[in-house]
């Protein structure tokens, strides 16, 4: 059972927080004064302090501070009924995981309240059969962390297969990390960025004089990785002379390079990669079925990142570090509202779009918190090279008075325009009631407050 302390000078609202945080089984200590929770801190450990911001005496800023240093894994929530973009900055630097504003709607605090303690379980100790190398805690990821301890240490071939940007390398690497050839080389080759023409010179190597350019005999990926692992990544797009030569190195473990009369014998493991579905591709008939079961000994799905939303806090932590560090940049979290975003998102680009919004966000963000506006998600979703007509292109000279201002605003400044016009309209819609109109537009309540605020709508 959690610990919160709850911290305001106004009777009613200390009142009112420990009647409904105890009702959802927490354990409650009130305060009235930056003080005297501060002597309650130093008796009592807690797991989260709900403060507000304007207090006489000690301010909830200075509170934040003094208490962050008494008890460091503290997590805290500041309230206020002044919204100020510096108090949210300044809250967040000094260690607050949220800050709301009065009033605020009960279902909104719980669900924050909930994510502070998340994150606090989240930061203690790494599961057992967590990898380094994967970042992830969610059923689809164990069972997959649970197979690769099962098939790392046996020579068995693998096929990965899941959309782009899942992180198929990365199982790949962490099946090697964990094998019997952990010392020696892993060598990986996306197969669909050679050309056709080098790409069996590039898997096979080639004698010296075997064709124009080939100066000197050159090992190909087989030789290099002999001993050790072979990652073909997109080995869908191997073409049938290619697929009967790899075939070749499955059975036989030899090959001949490019331009030679001798095989070579190789012990190598196999690790593939496709996007492909290829059971389908092998009824077309562009991959051989033989070569398909010699390589899917133990095959893989990596799941899309829409299939496992719960790693996106973890993942969205790593690379707030790695890119603030890279960047030179000190953005230390990212606010509520936009972990919600993020987390009603579908990543059609997976992991690595992910990847690619935090990348920007810390690039654009100016203070140490990015704020929804600095996530710039994709259009991916919506239908390409789809022309403007009917319904979207009334949709948008609405938002626009004519064709030429239009294209004078930008495609930004448009959707801003629709999407205001259409909150308007379902707030209209719904007598007014944020509720219903979040309901009608398919958003939480919080994100629609934080666009009604946006839009400077009341």
């Amino acid at each position: 059972m959690a610990s919160i302390l709850v911290v305001d000078d106004e009777l009613s609202m200390r009142e009112f927080l420990k009647i409904l945080l105890e009702k959802e089984g927490y354990r409650v200590t009130t305060a009235a004064e930056g003080k005297t929770a501060l002597e309650l801190a130093e008796k009592s450990a807690f797991d989260l302090m709900i403060s507000d911001i304007r207090m006489p005496g000690m301010s909830g800023l200075d509170l934040l501070s003094q208490i962050k240093q008494l008890q460091t894994d503290i997590g805290v929530i500041m309230i206020t009924a002044f919204a100020s973009p510096d108090d949210a900055v300044a809250a967040m630097k000094n260690g607050a995981f949220d800050y709301i504003t009065k009033p605020f709607n009960v279902e909104e605090i719980k669900t924050v309240i909930r994510a502070v303690l998340k994150k606090k379980e989240q930061t203690g100790p790494a599961p057992e059969n967590s990898f380094p190398e994967i970042i992830g805690q969610s059923p689809e990821m164990m069972k997959i962390f649970e197979l690769i301890k099962k098939i790392a240490p046996t020579p068995a071939n693998v096929l990965i297969y899941g959309e782009s940007g899942t992180g198929k390398e990365l199982v790949a690497k962490a099946i090697h990390n964990r094998s019997r050839v952990a010392a020696n080389p892993f060598v990986p080759i996306t197969c669909s960025a050679i050309p056709e023409s080098l790409l069996e010179s590039e898997l096979f190597g080639h004698v010296k004089g075997s064709f124009t350019g080939a100066i000197a005999d050159k090992a190909g990926l087989f030789q290099m990785a002999d001993q050790g692992t072979a990652f073909l990544d997109e080995i869908g797009e191997l073409t049938p002379i290619i697929q009967t030569k790899l075939l070749r190195v499955l059975q036989e473990r030899e090959f001949m390079p490019v331009g030679s009369t001798k095989t070579r014998q190789v012990n190598v493991r196999i690790i593939a990669a496709t996007n492909r579905v290829l059971e389908q591709e092998i009824i077309s008939g562009k991959f051989r079925e033989d070569l398909y079961y010699r390589l899917a000994v133990v095959p893989i799905r990596v799941p899309p990142l829409r299939e496992r939303i719960g790693d996106v806090p973890l993942l969205v932590e790593y690379f707030l570090k790695k890119y603030s560090k890279l960047l030179g940049k000190e953005v230390q979290t990212i606010s509520s509202y936009g972990l919600e975003v993020l987390m009603q998102y579908d990543f059609p680009g997976n992991v690595r779009e992910l990847e690619n919004i935090i990348e920007r966000g810390v690039a654009l963000e100016s203070s140490n918190i990015i704020l929804p506006e600095s996530l710039i998600l994709s259009l991916h979703r919506q239908e390409k090279n789809k022309p403007v007509s009917g319904k979207t292109e009334t949709a948008l000279f609405v938002a626009a008075q004519d064709e030429k201002e239009l294209f004078t605003l930008g495609l930004e400044d448009i959707l801003q325009r629709v999407e205001k016009e259409m909150i308007l309209h379902a707030l209209a819609k719904a007598d007014n009631s944020k509720m219903r109109a979040a309901d009608l537009l398919k958003l939480s309540f919080r994100s629609l407050r934080y666009k009604t605020k946006k839009h400077n709508i009341d």
